[in-house]
């Protein structure tokens, strides 16, 4: 049985031959009919697909980015009905995240907790890792879905979300920063500063505005981990500053329980970093999965914003 539509169909099995006359030996249909799908299908695109040469056709540049569309279509459809032959997708009980330690703190951990309100007999694993890892977890199949973050365009997986990241500095409260709406980067750096170690996108970000700036910088702390970066600042060691939404949801909010304050920190270098949902390619996720990661979606959305 075949899900995908007929001008998706014999543009797949004319890529794969390279000829019409083999495309409708292959289906069992007229040339002719192949010939008038492919012609819909550029018309409707507003693109030509193929190159027509007198000894065949090969695909074009939108053509080839397609034929990966259509690939992936095919794939998740006869994913589709084998799930629901079989009723896999339906059993599944349980959803694999992984995501970095700024999302592991809010953002995860209450989208779980709203998801399993309505589908309490679902389970969750959740694995606290960094960006590359968390994007490798995802396209080996180890993880259903992946909160992190990235300075550049991703091809290996599927982004259902990607929203520009805020960033901020942590300060103690009653901390002289505390009220500002927002500062700049010479406003930060004039204390004593715990950073994320070189290589981090958000060090790198910092590190490029510093420069920017002429700012000479000397971390006091360099530590990937948030939890003593936190402690650092709540003891009056000096600031700290974090990029993730998951941290980033306390701007606004009476965070006085946490014993820090957020206050946005304003510079152009820190746009080119992106909060990014991301899922495999050519793999259909679970139903439960599949919810999540919309959920997850929904959240992202909401937060992206101190």
């Amino acid at each position: 049985m075949q899900l995908l539509p007929v001008n998706l169909a014999y543009f797949l099995e004319v890529a794969r031959t390279g000829s019409v006359t083999e495309a409708a030996n292959a289906l069992n249909v007229a040339p002719s009919a192949i010939s008038r799908q492919i012609a819909k299908l550029e018309s409707g695109i507003g693109v030509p697909l193929f190159a027509r040469h007198p000894r065949g056709m090969t695909l074009t540049e939108a053509g080839s980015r397609l034929l990966a569309h259509a690939r992936r279509t095919e794939t998740e459809s006869t994913a589709l009905l084998e799930e629901l032959r079989t009723g896999r997708g339906a059993q599944a009980r349980s959803v694999a995240v992984a995501c970095s330690e700024g999302f592991a703190r809010r953002l995860v951990p209450r989208t779980v907790a709203d998801f399993r309100r309505e589908h309490p007999g679902m389970t969750f694993r959740v694995d606290v890792v960094d960006r590359q890892e968390a994007t490798r977890r995802v396209v080996e199949g180890l993880a259903d879905v992946a909160v992190t973050y990235t300075m550049g365009p991703q091809h290996d997986v599927r982004v259902e979300c990607a929203v520009v990241v805020p960033v901020a500095a942590i300060v103690p409260l009653g901390h002289e920063l505390a009220g500002r709406d927002r500062i700049g980067l010479a406003d930060l750096c004039a204390y004593p500063l715990a950073l994320a170690s070189p290589g981090t996108s958000q060090r790198e970000l910092f590190d490029i505005g510093a420069q920017l700036e002429g700012i000479t910088v000397r971390p006091a702390l360099v530590c990937d981990s948030l939890g003593p970066q936190y402690e650092f600042v709540r003891a009056g060691g000096g600031l700290a500053l974090v990029g993730d939404l998951g941290d980033l949801g306390g701007i606004g909010q009476d965070t006085s329980a946490e014993g820090v304050a957020y206050v946005p920190v304003d510079h152009p270098v820190f746009r080119q970093r992106e909060a990014q949902v991301q899922t495999a390619t050519g793999r259909r996720p679970s139903w439960p999965a599949a919810q999540f990661t919309e959920l997850l979606v929904g959240a992202l959305r909401r937060d992206r914003s101190p």
